[in-house]
Protein backbone atom coordinates (compact mmCIF):
# COMPACT_ATOMS: atom_id res chain seq x y z
CA UNK A 1 0.00 0.00 0.00
CA UNK A 2 1.27 3.28 -1.13
CA UNK A 3 1.23 6.13 1.72
CA UNK A 4 -2.12 7.76 1.90
CA UNK A 5 -1.67 11.61 2.39
CA UNK A 6 -4.89 11.96 3.22
CA UNK A 7 -4.66 9.97 6.57
CA UNK A 8 -0.43 10.97 7.39
CA UNK A 9 0.15 12.17 10.45
CA UNK A 10 3.57 13.12 12.14
CA UNK A 11 3.30 9.94 14.34
CA UNK A 12 2.85 7.44 11.22
CA UNK A 13 5.58 9.73 8.62
CA UNK A 14 7.69 8.86 12.41
CA UNK A 15 7.39 5.53 12.87
CA UNK A 16 7.39 4.51 8.65
CA UNK A 17 3.96 3.20 8.45
CA UNK A 18 1.79 4.16 5.38
CA UNK A 19 -1.14 5.09 7.64
CA UNK A 20 -1.74 5.53 11.36
CA UNK A 21 -3.47 2.51 11.80
CA UNK A 22 -2.72 0.47 14.65
CA UNK A 23 -3.95 -3.40 14.65
CA UNK A 24 -3.67 -5.53 17.80
CA UNK A 25 -4.50 -9.15 17.26
CA UNK A 26 -3.17 -12.50 19.25
CA UNK A 27 -2.19 -14.49 15.69
CA UNK A 28 1.32 -14.21 14.33
CA UNK A 29 -0.25 -14.52 10.85
CA UNK A 30 -2.44 -11.25 11.64
CA UNK A 31 -0.43 -8.98 13.17
CA UNK A 32 1.89 -9.67 9.87
CA UNK A 33 -0.65 -8.82 7.77
CA UNK A 34 -1.03 -5.67 9.38
CA UNK A 35 1.95 -4.10 9.04
CA UNK A 36 2.75 -5.80 5.66
CA UNK A 37 -0.50 -3.57 4.44
CA UNK A 38 1.07 -0.84 5.65
CA UNK A 39 -0.17 -0.56 9.28
CA UNK A 40 1.42 -1.27 12.31
CA UNK A 41 0.60 -4.56 13.63
CA UNK A 42 0.69 -5.11 17.44
CA UNK A 43 1.10 -9.15 19.09
CA UNK A 44 -0.83 -9.49 22.02
CA UNK A 45 1.78 -11.48 23.62
CA UNK A 46 0.53 -11.59 27.74
CA UNK A 47 -0.29 -15.01 27.66
CA UNK A 48 2.48 -16.45 26.58
CA UNK A 49 5.42 -18.02 28.07
CA UNK A 50 8.55 -16.32 27.64
CA UNK A 51 10.23 -18.41 25.15
CA UNK A 52 7.13 -18.32 23.17
CA UNK A 53 7.49 -14.81 23.15
CA UNK A 54 11.28 -14.47 22.24
CA UNK A 55 10.42 -17.43 18.74
CA UNK A 56 7.18 -15.45 18.11
CA UNK A 57 8.70 -11.88 17.82
CA UNK A 58 11.89 -13.77 15.76
CA UNK A 59 8.92 -15.18 13.71
CA UNK A 60 7.17 -11.65 13.43
CA UNK A 61 10.33 -9.77 11.91
CA UNK A 62 11.28 -12.51 9.39
CA UNK A 63 7.65 -12.48 8.28
CA UNK A 64 7.37 -8.36 7.78
CA UNK A 65 10.83 -7.97 7.04
CA UNK A 66 11.91 -4.32 7.75
CA UNK A 67 8.07 -2.85 8.40
CA UNK A 68 7.86 -1.84 12.22
CA UNK A 69 5.50 -4.13 14.51
CA UNK A 70 4.80 -4.09 18.18
CA UNK A 71 4.11 -6.23 20.84
CA UNK A 72 1.60 -5.62 23.83
CA UNK A 73 2.02 -6.89 27.55
CA UNK A 74 -0.71 -6.25 30.25
CA UNK A 75 0.89 -5.48 33.37
CA UNK A 76 -1.42 -4.65 36.37
CA UNK A 77 -0.47 -3.64 39.48
CA UNK A 78 -1.49 -6.25 42.61
CA UNK A 79 -0.35 -9.61 41.03
CA UNK A 80 1.49 -12.09 43.20
CA UNK A 81 5.10 -12.44 43.24
CA UNK A 82 5.24 -16.14 42.24
CA UNK A 83 4.11 -17.78 39.53
CA UNK A 84 2.33 -20.55 42.15
CA UNK A 85 -1.17 -21.73 41.31
CA UNK A 86 -1.34 -23.52 44.25
CA UNK A 87 -1.01 -20.60 45.91
CA UNK A 88 -3.36 -19.04 44.73
CA UNK A 89 -6.06 -22.10 44.60
CA UNK A 90 -5.57 -21.98 48.82
CA UNK A 91 -7.84 -18.82 48.69
CA UNK A 92 -10.20 -19.41 46.06
CA UNK A 93 -14.01 -19.93 47.82
CA UNK A 94 -15.36 -23.11 47.56
CA UNK A 95 -18.52 -21.45 46.75
CA UNK A 96 -17.20 -20.20 44.07
CA UNK A 97 -15.51 -23.43 42.30
CA UNK A 98 -19.11 -25.25 43.21
CA UNK A 99 -21.05 -22.85 41.02
CA UNK A 100 -18.09 -23.31 38.10
CA UNK A 101 -18.81 -27.09 38.15
CA UNK A 102 -22.22 -26.39 38.01
CA UNK A 103 -21.91 -24.81 35.04
CA UNK A 104 -19.55 -28.03 33.61
CA UNK A 105 -22.21 -29.89 34.03
CA UNK A 106 -24.89 -28.14 32.43
CA UNK A 107 -23.21 -27.64 29.68
CA UNK A 108 -21.67 -31.20 29.81
CA UNK A 109 -18.64 -29.72 29.14
CA UNK A 110 -15.75 -32.52 28.44
CA UNK A 111 -12.13 -32.12 30.10
CA UNK A 112 -9.80 -30.48 29.45
CA UNK A 113 -6.38 -32.16 27.63
CA UNK A 114 -4.72 -29.73 29.87
CA UNK A 115 -4.74 -26.28 31.20
CA UNK A 116 -6.51 -22.88 29.76
CA UNK A 117 -4.65 -20.33 28.12
CA UNK A 118 -5.13 -18.36 31.40
CA UNK A 119 -4.20 -21.46 33.28
CA UNK A 120 -0.81 -21.75 31.71
CA UNK A 121 1.00 -19.80 34.32
CA UNK A 122 0.21 -17.39 37.10
CA UNK A 123 0.18 -13.62 36.03
CA UNK A 124 2.39 -12.74 38.71
CA UNK A 125 5.44 -10.39 39.07
CA UNK A 126 7.86 -13.37 38.26
CA UNK A 127 6.17 -14.34 34.93
CA UNK A 128 6.10 -10.39 33.79
CA UNK A 129 9.70 -10.04 34.57
CA UNK A 130 10.46 -12.75 32.53
CA UNK A 131 8.33 -11.52 29.83
CA UNK A 132 9.67 -8.38 30.13
CA UNK A 133 13.08 -9.94 29.34
CA UNK A 134 12.03 -11.43 26.11
CA UNK A 135 10.46 -8.42 24.56
CA UNK A 136 13.45 -6.24 25.16
CA UNK A 137 15.92 -8.53 23.93
CA UNK A 138 13.70 -8.74 20.80
CA UNK A 139 13.69 -7.33 17.49
CA UNK A 140 10.24 -5.11 18.16
CA UNK A 141 9.93 -1.38 17.07
CA UNK A 142 6.92 -0.62 19.41
CA UNK A 143 6.57 -1.83 23.27
CA UNK A 144 2.86 -1.39 24.18
CA UNK A 145 1.60 -1.83 27.68
CA UNK A 146 -2.14 -2.76 28.08
CA UNK A 147 -2.71 -2.40 31.21
CA UNK A 148 -0.48 -0.55 33.54
CA UNK A 149 3.14 0.94 32.12
CA UNK A 150 5.86 0.51 34.74
CA UNK A 151 8.07 3.58 34.30
CA UNK A 152 11.11 0.95 34.63
CA UNK A 153 9.85 -1.40 31.57
CA UNK A 154 9.25 2.11 29.40
CA UNK A 155 12.67 3.54 30.60
CA UNK A 156 14.22 0.28 29.22
CA UNK A 157 12.42 -0.14 25.85
CA UNK A 158 12.91 3.77 25.47
CA UNK A 159 16.90 3.54 25.62
CA UNK A 160 16.86 0.06 23.40
CA UNK A 161 15.16 2.10 20.52
CA UNK A 162 11.21 1.28 21.07
CA UNK A 163 8.29 3.72 20.92
CA UNK A 164 6.53 2.49 24.12
CA UNK A 165 2.51 2.74 24.00
CA UNK A 166 0.22 2.92 27.41
CA UNK A 167 -3.52 2.12 27.38
CA UNK A 168 -6.05 4.33 29.31
CA UNK A 169 -9.53 4.48 29.56
CA UNK A 170 -10.45 7.91 31.51
CA UNK A 171 -8.79 11.29 32.01
CA UNK A 172 -7.88 10.61 35.28
CA UNK A 173 -5.08 8.02 34.07
CA UNK A 174 -3.20 10.38 32.37
CA UNK A 175 -1.35 11.97 34.99
CA UNK A 176 0.41 8.54 35.44
CA UNK A 177 0.51 7.25 32.43
CA UNK A 178 2.75 10.71 31.11
CA UNK A 179 4.80 9.95 34.29
CA UNK A 180 5.86 6.59 32.75
CA UNK A 181 7.28 8.31 30.03
CA UNK A 182 5.61 6.49 27.09
CA UNK A 183 5.62 8.17 23.74
CA UNK A 184 2.09 7.29 23.10
CA UNK A 185 -1.30 7.11 24.36
CA UNK A 186 -4.02 5.09 23.39
CA UNK A 187 -7.43 6.32 24.79
CA UNK A 188 -9.60 3.29 24.54
CA UNK A 189 -13.31 4.11 25.13
CA UNK A 190 -15.68 1.92 26.89
CA UNK A 191 -16.97 0.36 23.46
CA UNK A 192 -13.81 -1.55 23.08
CA UNK A 193 -13.45 -5.26 23.04
CA UNK A 194 -11.70 -6.87 25.86
CA UNK A 195 -10.37 -4.82 28.82
CA UNK A 196 -12.47 -1.68 29.13
CA UNK A 197 -13.48 1.45 30.98
CA UNK A 198 -16.98 3.35 30.83
CA UNK A 199 -16.46 6.32 29.14
CA UNK A 200 -17.67 6.29 25.49
CA UNK A 201 -15.03 6.94 22.56
CA UNK A 202 -16.26 10.07 20.67
CA UNK A 203 -16.47 11.77 24.85
CA UNK A 204 -12.95 10.29 25.87
CA UNK A 205 -10.45 11.33 23.02
CA UNK A 206 -10.58 15.08 23.08
CA UNK A 207 -10.35 14.59 26.70
CA UNK A 208 -6.76 12.48 26.32
CA UNK A 209 -5.58 14.88 23.31
CA UNK A 210 -6.23 18.21 25.49
CA UNK A 211 -4.61 16.75 28.66
CA UNK A 212 -1.69 15.01 26.81
CA UNK A 213 -0.16 18.29 24.89
CA UNK A 214 2.63 17.33 22.53
CA UNK A 215 2.50 13.55 23.54
CA UNK A 216 0.38 12.06 20.42
CA UNK A 217 -2.75 9.78 20.94
CA UNK A 218 -4.75 7.00 19.46
CA UNK A 219 -8.28 6.44 19.46
CA UNK A 220 -9.44 3.19 20.14
CA UNK A 221 -12.63 1.66 20.84
CA UNK A 222 -15.40 1.19 18.37
CA UNK A 223 -13.35 1.87 15.30
CA UNK A 224 -14.29 -0.44 12.65
CA UNK A 225 -14.65 1.79 9.24
CA UNK A 226 -13.14 3.98 7.79
CA UNK A 227 -15.42 7.01 8.55
CA UNK A 228 -14.68 6.25 12.36
CA UNK A 229 -11.11 6.43 11.58
CA UNK A 230 -11.97 10.02 9.67
CA UNK A 231 -13.97 11.08 12.85
CA UNK A 232 -10.84 9.96 15.51
CA UNK A 233 -8.37 12.23 13.14
CA UNK A 234 -11.17 14.97 13.48
CA UNK A 235 -10.86 14.57 16.72
CA UNK A 236 -7.06 15.40 17.23
CA UNK A 237 -5.82 11.86 17.07
CA UNK A 238 -3.01 10.78 15.37
CA UNK A 239 -4.31 7.44 14.99
CA UNK A 240 -6.05 4.91 15.37
CA UNK A 241 -5.95 1.51 17.33
CA UNK A 242 -8.08 -1.66 16.01
CA UNK A 243 -8.57 -5.22 17.28
CA UNK A 244 -12.19 -5.91 16.71
CA UNK A 245 -12.26 -5.35 13.04
CA UNK A 246 -9.22 -8.41 12.83
CA UNK A 247 -11.17 -11.12 14.80
CA UNK A 248 -13.40 -11.94 11.02
CA UNK A 249 -10.17 -11.70 8.73
CA UNK A 250 -9.03 -14.70 6.76
CA UNK A 251 -5.88 -14.53 8.58
CA UNK A 252 -7.22 -14.67 12.37
CA UNK A 253 -10.58 -16.72 11.55
CA UNK A 254 -8.54 -19.53 10.39
CA UNK A 255 -7.23 -19.98 14.07
CA UNK A 256 -10.50 -19.70 15.50
CA UNK A 257 -13.15 -22.75 16.64
CA UNK A 258 -15.37 -22.98 13.34
CA UNK A 259 -18.44 -23.17 15.67
CA UNK A 260 -17.24 -19.40 16.72
CA UNK A 261 -16.65 -18.03 13.34
CA UNK A 262 -20.43 -17.44 12.58
CA UNK A 263 -21.33 -16.06 15.83
CA UNK A 264 -18.81 -13.04 15.29
CA UNK A 265 -20.64 -12.78 11.88
CA UNK A 266 -23.77 -12.53 13.23
CA UNK A 267 -23.36 -10.54 16.76
CA UNK A 268 -24.73 -6.77 16.40
CA UNK A 269 -23.55 -3.80 18.09
CA UNK A 270 -25.69 -4.63 21.15
CA UNK A 271 -24.68 -8.36 21.46
CA UNK A 272 -21.78 -8.08 23.78
CA UNK A 273 -21.45 -7.38 27.14
CA UNK A 274 -18.80 -6.08 29.73
CA UNK A 275 -18.60 -8.92 32.31
CA UNK A 276 -15.63 -9.61 35.23
CA UNK A 277 -16.19 -13.21 34.94
CA UNK A 278 -13.27 -13.62 31.83
CA UNK A 279 -10.16 -12.10 34.14
CA UNK A 280 -11.78 -11.17 37.05
CA UNK A 281 -11.84 -7.40 35.26
CA UNK A 282 -13.62 -5.62 33.15
CA UNK A 283 -13.95 -7.34 29.79
CA UNK A 284 -16.29 -6.94 26.94
CA UNK A 285 -17.27 -10.05 24.91
CA UNK A 286 -19.66 -11.79 22.66
CA UNK A 287 -22.87 -12.47 24.73
CA UNK A 288 -23.52 -15.85 25.47
CA UNK A 289 -24.30 -18.97 27.98
CA UNK A 290 -21.17 -17.88 30.01
CA UNK A 291 -21.70 -14.25 30.93
CA UNK A 292 -25.39 -14.68 31.16
CA UNK A 293 -24.49 -17.41 33.87
CA UNK A 294 -22.17 -15.28 35.57
CA UNK A 295 -25.16 -12.80 35.35
CA UNK A 296 -27.99 -15.01 36.45
CA UNK A 297 -29.65 -14.45 40.00
CA UNK A 298 -27.50 -16.22 42.45
CA UNK A 299 -24.13 -16.48 40.79
CA UNK A 300 -20.83 -15.62 42.95
CA UNK A 301 -19.40 -12.12 42.01
CA UNK A 302 -16.19 -13.00 40.16
CA UNK A 303 -12.81 -13.08 41.85
CA UNK A 304 -10.51 -10.66 41.14
CA UNK A 305 -7.31 -10.98 38.88
CA UNK A 306 -5.40 -13.70 39.14
CA UNK A 307 -8.19 -15.56 40.88
CA UNK A 308 -10.79 -15.68 38.18
CA UNK A 309 -8.15 -16.39 36.17
CA UNK A 310 -7.41 -19.76 38.11
CA UNK A 311 -10.90 -20.58 38.85
CA UNK A 312 -12.36 -20.90 35.32
CA UNK A 313 -9.07 -20.68 33.17
CA UNK A 314 -9.39 -24.76 32.45
CA UNK A 315 -13.13 -24.71 32.27
CA UNK A 316 -12.38 -21.74 29.44
CA UNK A 317 -10.06 -24.28 27.67
CA UNK A 318 -12.24 -26.82 27.63
CA UNK A 319 -15.25 -24.77 26.07
CA UNK A 320 -12.77 -23.17 23.50
CA UNK A 321 -10.81 -26.88 22.83
CA UNK A 322 -13.95 -28.80 22.61
CA UNK A 323 -16.02 -26.62 20.89
CA UNK A 324 -19.17 -26.08 23.67
CA UNK A 325 -21.65 -23.81 21.39
CA UNK A 326 -23.59 -22.26 24.11
CA UNK A 327 -20.76 -21.12 25.71
CA UNK A 328 -18.40 -20.39 23.37
CA UNK A 329 -17.50 -16.45 23.35
CA UNK A 330 -14.59 -14.39 22.41
CA UNK A 331 -13.37 -10.83 23.51
CA UNK A 332 -15.28 -8.04 21.05
CA UNK A 333 -16.21 -4.33 21.08
CA UNK A 334 -19.02 -3.46 19.52
CA UNK A 335 -17.85 -2.46 16.28
CA UNK A 336 -18.34 -6.23 15.74
CA UNK A 337 -22.03 -5.32 14.06
CA UNK A 338 -19.62 -3.64 10.86
CA UNK A 339 -18.15 -7.19 10.77
CA UNK A 340 -20.41 -9.01 8.47
CA UNK A 341 -18.17 -11.57 6.03
CA UNK A 342 -14.19 -13.10 6.03
CA UNK A 343 -11.79 -10.49 4.35
CA UNK A 344 -8.20 -10.66 4.02
CA UNK A 345 -6.23 -8.23 6.41
CA UNK A 346 -5.10 -6.39 3.15
CA UNK A 347 -8.61 -6.18 1.67
CA UNK A 348 -9.92 -4.59 4.79
CA UNK A 349 -6.92 -2.22 5.08
CA UNK A 350 -7.18 -0.67 1.55
CA UNK A 351 -11.21 -0.55 1.87
CA UNK A 352 -10.27 1.35 5.34
CA UNK A 353 -8.43 3.57 3.37
CA UNK A 354 -10.46 4.39 0.67
CA UNK A 355 -13.49 5.05 3.20
CA UNK A 356 -10.98 7.27 5.39
CA UNK A 357 -9.90 9.40 2.10
CA UNK A 358 -13.47 9.20 0.91
CA UNK A 359 -14.88 10.69 4.08
CA UNK A 360 -12.17 13.41 4.45
CA UNK A 361 -12.78 14.71 1.16
CA UNK A 362 -16.08 14.78 1.35
CA UNK A 363 -16.43 17.49 4.36
CA UNK A 364 -17.42 20.49 3.47
CA UNK A 365 -19.38 19.19 0.99
CA UNK A 366 -22.95 19.74 0.70
CA UNK A 367 -25.27 17.98 2.70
Amino acid sequence: MAPSVALATPLSRRLGIDVPIFGFAHDIATVAAISNAGGLGVYGATRRFPHEIRDELAQLRRLVGDRPFGVDLVLPDGMPEHNSRAEIERHIPDGHRAFVDHIAEKYRVPEPSGPGMRTRFIRSAEIEGEQLEAVMAADVDLFACGIGAPRAAVERAKELGKATVALIGSPRHVRRALASGVDIIVAQGAEAGAHTGTIGTFTLVPQIVDATGDIPVLAAGGVATGRHIAAALALGAAGVWMGTTWLTTTEHAAHLHPKLVPKLLAATSTDTVVTRSESGKTFRQIRSAWSDEWEAPGAPEPLKMPYQDVLVGDLLGAIDEHGVEPLLHSGAGQGIGYATEIKPVATVMSELVSEAEAAIGGLGADR
